[in-house]
């Protein structure tokens, strides 16, 4: 071996050194992506939860709204039968996750609307409350989907920038993960729902 190759190859073990090689990194920042998923997940669990009561609390007041009513049921079905895998997530699977949890939410913010025509719906003290919850909830997601997008681009720039990428490709072999994409109409969906004032009630 001549003295070039093994100067560069004493530069090469010095960087990984330097940068601590990714041993550590690159499974931590797998870890962090799979557990800000599970929060995601929690928390839409939390609003599928919360829609079946709401249903029957909107139906005791509004029945004839059934059309809004089968919407949001049909939507919750979908967004429930549509599940992903973290470690082998494909762009494919986490676009059809994302438009499935989208229409839950506009299904939701036209029942929040209809709503809106029923005084005595939005007296109701159950239904206060299971709006609070629900729009505590949509919070709660918002802010653990924004964890879950800067953990898989912590994530990529491991895997695909030097020099923890060649500890990657010599020892773990993880590709890049597809990226969430900001939802417009679960964003509109979520701000066109009627806030909760507490101050209107008696």
């Amino acid at each position: 071996m001549n003295s070039g190759i093994k100067r560069l190859i004493v530069i090469i073990l010095s960087s990984l050194v330097i940068t601590g090689c990714g041993l550590q990194s690159i499974p931590q920042a797998k870890n962090d992506v799979d557990a800000t998923f599970a929060e995601i997940n929690n928390q839409y669990k939390r609003r599928s939860d919360l829609i079946p009561n709401l249903v029957a609390t909107v139906q005791g007041y509004a029945g004839h709204e059934k059309g809004t009513l089968t919407a949001v049921i049909e939507a919750r079905a979908k967004a429930t039968s549509v599940t992903i895998d973290p470690s082998n997530m494909s762009a494919q699977k986490l676009a059809e996750f994302q438009k499935a949890q989208g229409s839950l939410s506009q299904a939701l913010g036209r029942l929040m609307v209809v709503a809106e025509n029923y005084p005595q719906l939005k007296a109701d003290r159950n239904f206060s409350e299971l709006q609070a919850q629900l729009e505590g909830t949509e919070n709660r997601i918002t802010v653990a989907r924004n964890r879950h997008i800067e953990a898989i681009k912590l994530f990529n720039n491991q895997v695909t920038v030097p020099f923890t990428s060649w500890t990657n490709a010599i020892m773990y072999h993880y590709s890049p993960m597809p990226q969430w994409t900001v939802d417009e109409s679960e964003i509109k969906a979520i701000q066109a729902a009627p806030k909760v004032d507490f101050g209107t009630k008696k």
